[in-house]
């Protein structure tokens, strides 16, 4: 940067460092052992700091504990805070000997916080006429903002300033502290006041000035329940602002005359990086490092070579055990006979520790033709016993200070949990190339070898076959499976060493280690859980349909006159637009007459009967075929239970996908599609919770979009749907008709998904000149939203993503294609995808806050916004309103976000 930073004292946030550079760089250790990844990250961001600003005074600031004076205010102030991560740990000794070695002495103070302490110095430094930098990215310290003070953004490369805390908060900087105190903060444990978020309480402190005012008049407030929230939280507006408020009048160690920085070049720091073996920065400042200092665990990409091993003896792996321990982190992947969890069993285990360096230790394979001795159970000798091996590789699985990486990670969780190992904690390399690139890309494993590493990897053809003669892997010869089983665990290795660091430089980071990561134990627990399904039901329900299946096949050949396939497009074309002679039929490529849904579903609005009970006998042809027939036969007999699969990395939105069987896609709004989950029952003695969002969709869109009126109608507590009519039709609420809400409620729903007017015209039975006159309206009622259509599609198409509430990236194609069919597509998804990524990042996160909520039900479902659990009886009803608190508080909005949940003995009743 050109500009002149000589009368400037720059404030560093250590702390704040410490987290962006662990996150940044995978796991790595120096030449004694110890954990330094974010002790290289810290360094690297202090050189490009130094180098870039040639910050003449400068000091950085720590944390001294975690306990402080704001503790004595407020006794779980930050309680919610996890434990830093135990590789973390021995770490924070070495930040301070890093900032030493750059020259600068590290400060910090028992009592208070590092916030504290900058804002002391920022203080201290305007009284002495320098200018100031706080070097953070921490929101926090935007009140600290003024003339001559300005926030630096490392990761950005940003400099902020009061525009900057306009734009952030609404306010000037000098306000911040009354909106904190107003909004709370989850993270620290600020209370603030209920259903107040940022954006609200900016309008608040706006309007009324200062958060003093505000209260003192809270009477004023027209809106019944913020005005009775402010009333009766005023004191925890009060105490928040206590906590948020940094003071600035610490007795700080050292004179603002004293923070002086070193040369990069003094034999300090040189001498701390050789002993790191931190070979990267030395030659980043332009010095040889000493070859015959020994160096940390960096990687590369580049080609290695390979050396693949089988291990086959308790004493082998002992020692391998060692070498995983020493390192703090291993790849692994584990062999089975099956790709379903539920039916699968161990073949073996593949790790590694170092790219192009992987072993394979087999544990169930099977004696073939070639293999004489075996231990009188069909297993060939040369493998170290089952039992054996799982005792001796359970305790690094589930140490909580080695980290293990898998692709698919989930999958790898439930093989071991079977064998009573609970994997942790785990990285996925197909959940950080979901994190980084959406569904632009396929997640498998061996298309992002090709991708990253320009590999192909063995195919499972090559070694177990092709067709009705391809071998489990069970089956295949030791000799065989050693290559393909250990290159897998290496190529996740070597994924991992690419993608990991690329989350905090592309600002994935959060997405991956608050929504995605944590989510992967929680999915493996509720697969392996799956849910009891009555076969009874099932069969009395594919039995009911098949005989109204037939009593529509008989009217349906009655009003043809003749008898035909209903299940053959090509003959239902013919009976319908040959014989029988109804207009509106198109015809396909193939020159036969298309039956699609569309079509049939035109021709029925039209008043044609014969239509109408073609497309009844296709629904009851697949709700037997899909779920009343085949759901019978995926019952788990060793469970007695259906174990659905969900995939985590399938989505453009980050919705999670079910399949085998697909669950999500049960309809609900038929009475035989609620029939179906009649047939999903609770275990006796035990209950079912179904807990879902209320209009989540709709509440996100008043947010995304600043909608003042509906997020007032939502804040009031009011029928939206009625708000909606009322706000349209220009009629008072008290005079909203039935059929007026029911349009309204059509409207609301179908602008989320981009409809147009003829789609609005069908799902109301209206014109559509009708329809399109609704549109208008709406859009004129609430301009609001039309403009934020307009911004996310101009964003995807310049962009070609949208992002959520949340920053998951939503990759929209075609969003540029030249065909105006494929381009109108893509803008419907671009202004639905930001809406229901958001809803589905936000089901995630209450996912996770209600497993470590340690709940006594057991989450088994999750159908979009919508959770299922399974809970004793004399349990549900408090165990659902805890749900319920917990959904309804996982994330903070400026309108309130509403759970509903029920109990009873099956899915249809409960929801």
């Amino acid at each position: 940067m050109s500009k002149d930073f000589s009368n400037t004292l720059f404030l560093v946030d250590g702390s704040g460092f410490i987290f962006r550079a662990y996150h940044a760089l995978p796991p790595m250790t120096n030449p004694q052992g110890v954990p330094v990844n974010a002790v290289l990250g810290f360094t690297n961001m202090m050189v490009k700091l130094l180098q870039d600003m040639h910050a003449p005074l400068i000091t950085v600031i720590f944390d001294a504990a975690r306990k402080n004076f704001r503790n004595e205010i407020y006794a779980d102030y930050k309680a919610n805070r996890d434990d830093p991560p135990e590789d973390l740990v021995p770490q924070f000794p070495l930040f301070r000997d890093a900032t030493k070695a750059f020259g600068i002495e590290p400060l910090e103070m028992e009592g208070f916080e590092a916030d504290d302490l900058i804002a002391t110095y920022t203080r201290l430094a305007r009284e002495h006429g320098y200018e100031v930098m706080i070097v953070s990215s921490d929101k926090d310290l935007m009140q600290l903002i003024a003339d001559g003070v300005h926030l630096f953004d490392p990761m950005k490369g940003v400099i902020q300033g009061a525009d900057s805390v306009q734009e952030k908060f609404g306010v000037t900087p000098g306000q911040v502290v009354d909106v904190q105190s107003l909004a709370g903060d989850s993270i620290d444990n600020v209370p603030g006041i209920p259903g107040i978020g940022v954006k609200t309480a900016a309008q608040l402190i706006n309007e009324y000035g200062d958060l003093d005012t505000l209260l003192e008049r809270a009477a004023e407030i027209k809106q019944p329940k913020r005005r009775e929230s402010l009333i009766e939280h005023a004191d925890a507006a009060r105490l928040s602002r206590e906590l948020v408020r940094l003071d600035a009048h610490v007795d700080v160690p050292m004179a603002v005359s004293e923070l002086k920085a070193r040369d990069l070049h003094s034999p300090d720091l040189h001498d701390f990086l050789h002993h790191h073996g931190f070979k990267s920065v030395i030659k980043r400042l332009g010095t040889a490092p000493d070859e015959t200092q020994a160096e940390t665990t960096e990687t590369s990409s580049e080609a290695v070579e390979t050396t693949y091993k089988c291990i086959n003896s308790i004493n082998a792996l002992k020692l391998y055990i060692d070498t995983i321990k020493q390192q703090g982190f291993v790849a692994l992947d584990t062999e089975t006979t099956d790709l379903t969890p539920a039916k699968a069993k161990v073949v073996g285990i593949s790790l590694s520790t170092a790219p192009g360096d992987a072993v394979y230790i087999p544990l169930g394979h099977m004696a073939g033709e070639g293999d004489l001795l075996d231990d009188g159970a069909g297993h060939i000798p040369d493998q170290i016993p089952m039992e054996e091996a799982i005792a001796a590789l359970k305790p690094v699985l589930e140490d909580p200070a080695i980290l293990k990486i898998a692709h698919n990670a989930k999958y790898d969780w439930q093989i071991l949990a079977r064998h009573n190992i609970r994997m942790a904690p785990m990285d996925d390399t197909m959940l950080l190339s979901y994190c980084l690139q959406g569904t632009r890309g396929s997640s498998a494993l061996d298309e992002l070898c090709k991708t990253h590493l320009d590999h192909t990897n063995i195919k499972f053809e090559e070694v177990a076959g092709k067709g009705k003669n391809q071998l489990r892997f069970d089956q295949v010869p030791i000799d065989q499976a050693v290559d393909y089983a250990a290159e897998d665990a290496d190529m996740t290795l070597r994924l991992w060493h690419i993608l990991k660091p690329r989350l905090a430089a592309e600002r994935m980071s959060q997405l991956y280690e608050q929504v995605e990561r944590p989510l992967i134990p929680i999915i493996a627990r509720m697969e392996q859980a799956g849910i009891v399904v009555h076969p009874q039901t099932l069969q009395r329900l594919s039995n009911d349909f098949a005989t109204r299946q037939a009593a529509l096949e008989s009217d349906i050949h009655e009003q043809a006159g003749s008898p035909f396939n209903i299940a053959s497009p090509k003959q239902v074309g013919q009976i319908l637009f040959d014989q029988m002679g109804l207009k509106g039929g198109k015809k396909t490529k193939t020159g036969d007459w298309s039956t699609s849904a569309d079509i049939l579903e035109k021709l029925a609005e039209e008043g044609e009967e014969i239509v109408q009970q073609i497309l009844n006998w296709r629904q009851l042809a697949k709700l037997r075929s899909t779920y009343t027939e085949a759901l019978q036969g995926q019952i788990v007999e060793r469970t007695g239970r259906v174990h659905t699969s969900f995939s985590l990395a399938a989505t453009s939105t980050g919705r999670l996908a079910s399949s085998d069987p697909n669950l999500q896609n049960i309809p609900i709004r038929t009475e035989e599609g609620r029939s179906i989950r009649e047939a999903f029952i609770a275990p006796e003695g035990m209950t079912l919770i179904s807990a879902d969002y209320s209009q989540v969709e709709l509440r996100l869109v008043s947010i995304m979009a600043d909608i003042p009126a509906l997020k007032q109608a939502f804040m009031d507590g009011e029928d939206i749907h009625a708000r909606t009519a009322s706000e349209m039709f220009h009629t008072p609420l008290p005079e909203i008709t039935p059929e007026l809400r029911r349009n309204a409620k059509a409207i609301n729903f179908g602008i989320i998904y981009g409809i147009s007017a003829y789609g609005l015209a069908k799902n109301l039975g209206i014109s559509a000149g009708e329809a399109g006159d609704y549109i208008k309206t709406y859009f004129q009622r609430f301009p609001e939203l039309a403009d934020y259509m307009e911004a996310t599609k101009e964003q995807a198409r310049r962009d070609g993503y949208v992002e959520t509430l949340f920053g998951r990236k939503c990759w929209i194609r075609g969003i540029n294609d030249k065909n105006g069919a494929i381009r109108a597509g893509a803008e419907r998804q671009a202004i639905n995808a930001p809406i229901q990524g958001t809803a589905a990042d936000l089901i995630k996160k209450a996912m996770i806050a209600i497993d470590r909520a340690q709940l006594p039900a057991r989450m088994l479902l999750q159908v979009h916004d919508e959770l299922i659990f399974e809970v004793e009886q004399d349990k549900a009803e408090a165990a659902a309103k805890e749900i319920v608190a917990i959904m309804e508080n996982v994330a903070q909005f400026d309108i309130p976000f509403l759970a509903d949940a029920g109990c009873a003995l099956n899915w249809a009743e409960a929801h």
